[in-house]
């Protein structure tokens, strides 16, 4: 597969939304109407107060509760001033339906984090550290 990612679909977009560093994108518990594509930037994924993962450019965030239809699971801030594409239901809909690659990339993301979600579980079970 090439190394394609979501921000190739959205770089040259003017319309994106600008976050001061340790501000908040979305917050545990709200409603997920909005994925998000990383322009410029880096945004941390929590957990409460425990970190996730840092999503740099070409990065998405948020797709999960889009996708769902469901509260977020996380809360997302960004650690510095960073750019952010926002993509809604409907336009979700058409990039999937039209760029079957986007959709791709997104199911890639998702089965990423699942994996991290899975070995970090597993620890947990097993007792281990880190």
């Amino acid at each position: 597969m090439s190394k394609k990612n979501p921000l190739g679909y959205f770089k040259h977009s003017d319309e994106f939304k600008t976050y001061r560093a340790g501000e908040r994108v979305f917050a545990e518990g709200d409603d997920g109407h909005e994925m998000y594509v990383v322009k410029t930037g880096k945004v941390e994924l929590l957990a409460g107060s425990v970190p996730l993962e840092v999503v740099e450019p070409g990065g998405i965030l948020g797709e999960m509760a889009l996708i769902s239809d469901d509260k977020r699971i996380a809360s997302a801030q960004a650690i510095e001033e960073s750019q952010l594409v926002p993509i809604d239901r409907d336009k979700f809909r058409f990039l999937v339906q039209q760029t079957p690659d986007f959709a791709l990339e997104v199911m890639k993301v998702l089965a990423q984090r699942l994996r991290k979600m899975n070995v970090r579980h597993t620890k947990i079970i097993r007792g281990e550290k880190g």
